[in-house]
Order: C-alpha cells, then structure tokens, then sequence
C-alpha cells in the first residue's frame, strides 16, 4: 500500500498584517492624521502579545524545573 502524507502548511499575511498594511496605506496617503505610534499599533500590540507569551512560558518552564529537583 502507498502512504500519502499530506502536509498543509498556511503562512500569509493574517489580520493584525492587513491592518498594519491598511493603516500604513492610509497615514501615507493622507487619509488620516494619527501620529506613527497610533499607526504601529498592530504591530506594537502583536509584539506586547508574544513578549508576555514567552514570559509567561518561561515561568512555567522554571516553575516546572523547580518542581522537578531540576539544578
């Protein structure tokens, strides 16, 4: 018998990017009159999220450790 291994792999722009993409659009078009900061605001929110992820895993990785007897 032949094994077909299907492997779907999705990697495109998602919402925060189409955001980023659309804000930027429409600072340099003039369009809107908010400041950069507001502008990067996806990205800068996107970034908070995975910083604390990894906090947040790395704490538990420690904490796991600890449990352990780990050195």
């Amino acid at each position: 018998m032949r094994t077909t291994n299907n492997v779907s792999s999705s990697s495109g722009v998602g919402f925060m990017g189409l955001l980023q993409i659309l804000f930027i659009a429409l600072k340099l078009l003039g369009v809107v009159g908010w400041s950069w900061f507001w502008v990067m605001s996806p990205a800068i929110f996107s970034l908070t999220i995975m910083v604390c992820a990894l906090i947040l895993l790395g704490a538990l990785v420690i904490r796991s450790s600890e449990k352990k007897g780990g050195p």
